[in-house]
């Protein structure tokens, strides 16, 4: 690896329980630049554009869910200039022979609805009977997002700004051990989750570091990252837009799908 990736994978991301409070109210806290150009920007399907992926939600075999979920698409839209920054880190890792694999983008209301309502809560419940009311709520919202409430206050997800990814080799499609699944909703999948302890074993040495890999080289392009999910990055959302220190946020809702649910 060349001096400077390797670098990346020695530093030490942020702590996730700060980053988590500075997050706190970023959709009631963040404006939208609706009139500014970028708002009218389009989506593109990012696999037309070189980007290598597939929606994990609407696979078969996708764990921890084992099925097609309703509502579910198979394309992976995304807003123009957000594919052209991950085209760009994609350029960054080609010479290690790495590249950056897509579980998710622009995501239906339907999907949000059904995660945040219905199927997180009842995995929660069925671990920790004790959690309801507000408790339950705010422990659903450390990893799926409400659903669209108004113009103003858009799901990151329905923006086409945020996507979910992974590291991959190129020549093998082999992915990256990242010391635990795509949508493992505990503390395990807080960015941070392998910084606190000296590794265990070679293992969590791995995770930690291709985390931070991750990390660096999506943060250094201009990405925000949720603090809880070692997937999630977004441009141009109002989490990037709070996280970051920016004015407001570039994107509001869209419906690439034409499906009349952003």
């Amino acid at each position: 690896m060349t001096r400077a990736l390797d670098s990346l994978r020695l530093k030490p991301v942020p702590s996730s329980a700060e980053v988590l409070r500075r997050k706190d109210g970023y959709r009631e806290k963040t404006p939208i630049a609706f009139t500014a150009p970028l708002a009218q920007e389009r989506c593109v399907e990012a696999r037309s554009v070189g980007l290598a992926g597939a929606n994990h939600y609407n696979l078969a075999q996708n764990p921890p869910y084992y099925m097609s979920v309703p509502g579910s698409i198979p394309e992976l839209y995304l807003r123009r200039s957000v594919a052209t920054r991950l085209r760009e880190v994609n350029g960054r890792l080609a010479a290690e022979g790495l590249e950056l694999f897509l579980f998710d983008a622009w995501r239906p209301q339907a999907i949000q609805r059904y995660f945040h309502d219905v199927w997180f809560p009842k995995w929660l419940q069925a671990r920790q009977p004790h959690l309801e009311g507000r408790a339950l709520v705010d422990e659903v919202e450390k990893y799926w997002a409400a659903p669209t409430a108004g113009r103003n206050s858009p799901s990151p997800h329905s923006t086409g700004g945020a996507v979910d990814l992974t590291l991959i080799v190129s020549e093998t499609g082999q992915s990256l051990y990242m010391g635990g699944i795509f949508d493992d909703l505990t503390e395990t999948a807080w960015t941070d989750g392998f910084e606190h302890t000296p590794p265990a074993s070679m293992s969590d040495e791995e995770a930690r570091a291709n985390r931070r890999l991750l990390y660096w080289v999506m943060t250094e392009a201009g990405f925000a990252n949720n603090p809880t999910e070692w997937w999630h990055y977004s441009w141009g959302d109002q989490m990037w837009a709070h996280l970051g220190g920016h004015k407001a946020a570039a994107y509001g809702a869209c419906d690439p799908s034409g499906s009349g649910d952003p």
